[in-house]
């Protein structure tokens, strides 16, 4: 008796207090808050799915290509040119937007004007555009990253969530954007900490201390999946990094001189074929893009066959047997590496240039090694010149030695790291502006453009870093 009389209290207690509007109002608010956190972890968790997906699948696509190209030599002059001018013509007629690494497509997004006629570039058609089509396009051979991509994936796919989440929130828009496309980052490269530094640094120059745990919880959140999925070791594994601190001193000053001009030259390349390049091969890429795409991809597959086929893909094995000592490549992988990314950046084809650029620091370094004396023990010149070039090509320092620093679990060298970086994007800037910051202001420039003169509906298909 005593039981259900306590049973009954505490009963009728909870139904005042639903009666209660203040205590209504609250319990409404909490479960408010609790479903906007609910939206975003399911958003992180599914940028991290897609990003293993994404990363397995040209994986796969590369190693096939290349083990059929091993027996048959005569298979990438077929498959490459069909298979870029298949890719271009599907992503025009499909999927526009879906063009170039996705990194300007999102800063874009971010800074775009509101007015009617924009064509969104962040959609969950975007997100399978730039997956499918980006495992076609390396599977046919092209030297194309994976990671800038999975920037746009996972920022179209928190643009989609930002629907559901609830208005009194006050979560802004941008601010999911930068979540998404951070926890692509690291997601891609199981670097988290370079998540963070690429938020900050790329997509916004200036993250409000209150969403810094919402960008901090979803990029966390994509790296457990990523390492669920992929393990714990980093990208290219525990390499041992050996060298004296004059050893140190002499390979930051040389690498930051060669790949400062060289990314700064490389960036300034890939700026004038999205946004002022002219001539006659400019006008056939205006007039006939899918033709021009199969020409791309002959002449990607004539430096595969004159190279031994390490221009193909986008670097990850022909790098990681340089850091681990388990090859000796030629000393044109570099120069070979650079004009096959630059061929197919032209080509118009979804891909990336992240994976691409260290693939060619890289190269750089190996060039090196023998005119500085390091060529027994090459893994400090090696990290160098891959942080060095990635921070000209993109003039983002902090992202690039942390990235690099993370890659090879190279914390040891993380301050020759830091002052390669720093000194080759300074030079990178006698060359060229920033890179992705440049090509999404042209982006919105012709949007408007196009806008005004009713020539178009906002597409950006001229912009395709």
């Amino acid at each position: 008796m005593a039981d259900q009389k306590t049973l009954r209290a505490r009963l009728t207690a909870a139904w005042l207090r639903l009666k209660n509007p203040i205590l209504r109002r609250r319990h409404y608010a909490y479960l408010k808050v609790w479903l906007g956190r609910l939206v975003l972890w399911g958003g992180a968790v599914g940028v991290g799915l897609l990003a293993v997906g994404f990363a397995q699948l040209s994986d796969h696509a590369v190693h096939l290509f290349r083990d059929t190209a091993a027996s048959h030599p005569w298979w990438p002059f077929l498959l490459t040119p069909l298979g870029g001018a298949l890719c271009v013509w599907i992503t025009r007629r499909w999927f526009a937007g879906a063009e170039g690494s996705g990194i300007p497509q999102t800063i874009a997004e971010m800074s775009r004007p509101e007015t009617a006629g924009w064509r969104p570039l962040l959609t969950l058609r975007i997100i399978v555009g730039k997956v499918f089509i980006g495992v076609a396009a390396v599977g046919s051979g092209f030297s194309l990253g994976r990671e800038g991509p999975t920037v746009q994936v996972g920022a179209s796919l928190m643009n989609v969530l930002h629907r559901w989440l609830p208005g009194a929130l006050h979560i802004p828009r941008t601010h999911m954007l930068v979540a998404g496309g951070a926890a692509g980052i690291a997601a891609a490269f199981n670097t988290p900490l370079a998540g963070i530094a690429f938020a900050i640094e790329e997509l916004t120059r200036s993250v409000e201390a209150r969403m810094s745990g919402l960008i901090i919880t979803a990029i966390v959140l994509a790296g457990i999946v990523s390492q669920t999925f992929l393990g714990k070791a980093s990208y290219f594994g525990q390499i041992a990094i050996a060298g004296s601190d004059r050893d140190m001193a002499l390979a930051v000053a040389v690498t930051a001189l060669v790949c400062g001009v060289a990314g700064g030259l490389f960036s300034r390349m890939l700026i004038i074929g999205s946004t002022s390049w002219r001539g006659p091969l400019a006008d056939l890429r205006a007039r006939r893009p899918v033709v021009f795409a199969a020409a791309c991809g002959l002449l990607v597959a004539a430096l595969g066959f004159v190279s031994g086929g390490v221009s193909f893909g986008s670097g990850y094995a022909e790098t990681r047997a340089l850091l681990e000592g388990d090859t000796q490549l030629a000393w044109y992988y570099g120069p070979v590496k650079f004009i096959a990314t630059l061929i197919a950046y032209l080509s118009g084809l979804p891909g990336g240039i992240f994976a691409p650029s260290l693939a060619i620091g890289a190269g750089i370094g190996h060039d090196l090694a023998p005119l500085l004396g390091q060529q027994e023990a090459q893994g400090l010149l090696l990290v160098l010149c891959m942080a060095g070039f990635l921070a000209a090509v993109t003039q983002a320092p902090i992202t690039s030695f942390i990235i690099v620093m993370e890659m090879v679990d190279g914390y040891s060298v993380i301050i020759g790291l830091m002052a390669v970086s720093l000194l080759s994007a300074g030079v990178s800037r006698f060359f060229s502006q920033p890179l992705y910051h440049t090509v999404a202001r042209h982006m919105i420039a012709r949007n408007a453009a196009a806008l005004v003169t009713g020539q178009g509906d906002g597409a950006t298909p001229g912009a395709k870093v």
